[in-house]
Formats: structure tokens, C-alpha cells, sequence
């Protein structure tokens, strides 16, 4: 069965438009120098007893679930499993938070109550403006927590909040979120050869 020829051409651009933002994150230096810096913060919190905590909207809900359970689970390697969390995935938590305090507060309610000094909290957001997110680095901050913005372009808001941000060097929230999925690899990667190599 042949492909239309529209059709092939939408394929092929999009793959050339994720490997152009993966290309332009491969020469930016401080992306590649924040993100090692990240993975071995993530391993310095693990290896003390602290957690990593991870919350988005959306697709960036999916996401933070997603690295959750290569950190809880296992990514490439055998190994004791990790403390790590995604605020995104209590529906009751999440319903009762929204319903008695507003949505802006689902995840720095949550923060309040399960975060400690020295945990780290990974907020995604392809705007680097979700008011809920913001929210949850306000509470990072006070509460002493090592903060981790992933975002787009201009890092948003968020940028100003937090110890490091990954800003992914695009505005289209499809390519910004595979380049996510790309840093979040990369971040098990480190953690895993911190901790188990």
C-alpha cells in the first residue's frame, strides 16, 4: 500500500523538525551543562534519602508519569527501585484540591504536605506559565527544595522560579514535549550511572 504523497511529506517534515530541536539542543552548552548538573543533583537527593517529585498538565502530566516509572521501576539497568513520584496520577487528591482551593493549587498542596529539604521537584511545562506549576516552585522554594523547570523556548515564568531550567530551544509544544522525553531519558541515564555503576 502506498502512502499519499501529502501524507509522506507531513511525516518527513515533522522528523526533520524533532531532529532540528534535538540538533540545536546538542550545541547548546548550557542545556547540556544544566542537564548533567540536574541528573547529578536527582542522584546526590536519591543517595541522601530524599525523593524526586515530578507534575504537569497534559501531555506534561504524561510525562512526569513517565520518568516517574523509569525512576520507580527500572530504566536500563537492574536495580533497587527509586523514590519517585508523580503528583499528576491521584484523581481524588486532584478533585478535592481543585474543588476546595482551586486548580491552581493541585500540586503546591500536595508539595506542602509530601516535599522535604533537600527532595527535588521537576515541573513540566511547555509555556514554563501554568499557574499551578508556578504555584508548586513557590512552595519548592520555601520549603527548601531543589527546583527543575522543563520547558520551551523562553523557559516562561518559570524560568525566574527555579534552581535550573531546561528550556527546550522551540515553541511547538509537540517538539518541545519529545525533546522532554529525550531529557528524561537522559536524566535516568545519569541517576542510574550515579548510583549503580
Amino acid at each position: 500500500m502506498s502512502v499519499a504523497p501529502a501524507r509522506a511529506s507531513i511525516v518527513v517534515q515533522r522528523i526533520a523538525d524533532s531532529i532540528a530541536v534535538k540538533q540545536r539542543l546538542l550545541n547548546d552548552e548550557q542545556y547540556l551543562a544544566d542537564l548533567s548538573a540536574v541528573g547529578v543533583a536527582m542522584a546526590d537527593a536519591l543517595r541522601s534519602g530524599c525523593k524526586i517529585l515530578l507534575l504537569g498538565n497534559g501531555g506534561s502530566a504524561a510525562d512526569a508519569q513517565h520518568f516517574a516509572a523509569e525512576l520507580a521501576g527500572r530504566y536500563m539497568r537492574e536495580r533497587a527501585p527509586l523514590a519517585a513520584m508523580a503528583l499528576t496520577v491521584n484523581s481524588s487528591s486532584l478533585t478535592a484540591i481543585g474543588n476546595d482551593y482551586g486548580y491552581d493549587m493541585v500540586f503546591a498542596r500536595q508539595l506542602q504536605g509530601l516535599g522535604s529539604k533537600g527532595d527535588v521537584v521537576v515541573g513540566l511545562t511547555t509555556s514554563g506559565n501554568s499557574t499551578n506549576v508556578l504555584r508548586a516552585m513557590e512552595v519548592c522554594k520555601a520549603k527548601c527544595m531543589v527546583s527543575v523547570g522543563m520547558t520551551g523556548k523562553t523557559g516562561g515564568s518559570l524560568r525566574q522560579l527555579v534552581d535550573f531550567c531546561l528550556c527546550v530551544p522551540s515553541e511547538e509544544t509537540p517538539r518541545i514535549q519529545e525533546a522532554h522525553i529525550l531529557t528524561g531519558h537522559i536524566l535516568c541515564e545519569i541517576i542510574e550511572d550515579e548510583l549503580f555503576s
